[in-house]
């Protein structure tokens, strides 16, 4: 008996599984519909009625009903009119995100007896999003040496809406340098490409500030925008520029040891690493290696030795600046030693006679020539001898004097003269150089012989010897020598 009723249920299981098989091929090919999204709730889709050739009380009688995926009723079924409507308003980027086309599936089951009927209701899109980029600023460090027709991928915007509601083309603001091309990817998804048409110039434009409009294809159309900041990175395309070509300095030649001679300047329009300068003295002789040393950081030209302007009169110095690469830049500077009074006069005799005969007319006792080493003013030259001696200082030819007398020397009056050149320059302090000579006055027989008396009275004895001492007469000549 209990396995009679066993056997009698698996018969029933299987004929009512064959049935709802056999039901829901009825149609296997679902009948669709459907509805543009965002519309109102109670919108009329269909009169399900007359799709299924049923009367109109017939549904009610069937017990006709809507099943909805997942039991999200979003239809209403009016059984006394066979109207389907809508349960709700739409939101298809809600539903089925960027998936195209966006189909929600329904059954329509009649219950009296058991019926089903396979529908598909397609939510048509509308232009209801713009498109917006995920970035508030879009920035790219573009390197000015990028030669024209470089390309640069951008992020692309993002439209919820799909076909030609989704976006279609990407422009930029105009400018002189980029334009934007809309590509697409393997996926369809468009995004912007930003490409170089005029070379950069970081030195001109340090950066460009533009704006890229995403564009949908929608009626009305919609767009989003973001801001493409574009950095310009430097490359080493300047050199180092001396503010002056050429510097003119005046140092005094007794100037110290490291005293400052000039700081010369530089600048290179590139920046960060190219546009760091160092300074060094450029092709220089010896001599200028030996007198002058450069600071690399700071272009100070300094003093390494004493100057001498006797010695050096001025310098020329050439400068270079050169950058972080192989960019430089030259300059000159010229250095002018300035004199300074630190030479005294110099005496030198060419000719020099003594001793003068006395009586003698003027005589030229000396040639002399005086010199100071110092210039200007520091090299001007005044000659003087004392006052009170028979000499007279001469000259006819520039710092060339005579030393002569002025009248006839009486050696019996002063056989000698010591006298005493002195040589003073005209700068400041004055120096002065003397230079002593001894003149000797030779005799000339220009004086008689005089007896100490004009007459002699001599007494002498009758009958002397032959040889007898008289007695002596005596007279003096003020002349010398033989004479």
């Amino acid at each position: 008996m209990e396995d009679s009723r066993k056997l009698l249920c698996r018969q029933r299981q299987v004929i009512l599984s064959f049935l709802l098989l056999g039901l829901s091929l009825v149609g296997a090919e679902p009948r669709r519909y459907s509805v543009v999204e965002e519309t109102v709730g109670s919108f009329f889709v269909t009169n399900l009625a007359t799709d299924l050739g049923l009367g109109q009380k017939e549904l009610s009688r069937r017990g006709a009903r809507v099943i909805s995926t997942g039991n999200k009723l979003r239809l209403h079924l009016d059984v006394e009119t066979g109207d389907l409507m809508l349960n709700e308003k739409l939101d298809r980027e809600a539903l089925c995100s960027d998936t195209e086309p966006c189909v929600l599936r329904f059954q329509a089951l009649l219950e009296n007896p058991l019926e089903f009927f396979q529908a598909e209701l397609q939510v048509i899109d509308i232009n209801d999003h713009a498109p917006v980029f995920t970035d508030k600023e879009i920035l790219l460090k573009i390197s000015e040496s990028s030669p024209p027709g470089t390309t640069f991928p951008l992020k692309n915007a993002q439209d919820m809406d799909i076909g030609r509601n989704n976006i279609e083309n990407y422009v930029i603001s105009s400018n002189a340098h980029f334009r934007v091309l809309t590509r697409k990817r393997s996926d369809g998804r468009k995004y912007p490409e930003l490409v170089l048409d005029k070379a950069l110039d970081r030195e001109e434009e340090p950066g460009l500030m533009l704006i890229l409009t995403a564009q949908d294809g929608g009626s009305p159309p919609r767009s989003g925008t973001v801001q493409v900041h574009i950095e310009v990175v430097d490359t080493n395309d300047n050199a180092p520029e001396f503010e002056q070509s050429l510097y003119q300095v005046q140092v005094p030649e007794d100037s110290p040891m490291g005293f400052l001679i000039v700081r010369v300047s530089a600048t290179d329009i590139d920046i960060g690493a190219n546009g760091e300068i160092s300074y060094s003295l450029f092709q220089v002789s010896e001599e200028i290696s030996k007198t002058f040393e450069v600071n690399p950081m700071t272009g100070e030209i300094r003093l390494k030795k004493q100057l001498d302007f006797e010695t050096i009169q001025s310098y020329e110095v050439n400068m270079e600046a050169r950058d972080a690469g192989s960019f430089s830049g030259k300059c000159t500077v010229l250095v002018q030693v300035m004199d300074v009074n630190d030479n005294a006069p110099e005496i030198s005799i060419s000719a020099f006679t003594s001793p003068i005969p006395e009586n003698s007319p003027e005589t030229v006792v000396a040639v002399f020539s005086v010199s100071d080493l110092d210039s200007d003013e520091n090299g001007k030259l005044g000659c003087s001898i004392q006052d009170d001696l028979p000499f007279l200082l001469n000259s006819s030819v520039e710092n060339i004097y005579t030393l002569g007398t002025d009248r006839p020397l009486d050696r019996e009056s002063r056989s000698e003269y010591n006298v005493t050149i002195t040589v003073t320059d005209l700068g400041t302090p004055r120096l002065k150089t003397q230079l002593s000579v001894t003149v000797l006055v030779s005799d000339v027989n220009d004086n008689t012989p005089t007896f100490f008396q004009s007459s002699y009275t001599l007494f002498v004895r009758e009958n002397n010897s032959p040889a007898l001492h008289i007695g002596s007469v005596s007279a003096t000549d003020r002349d010398s020598g033989t004479n």
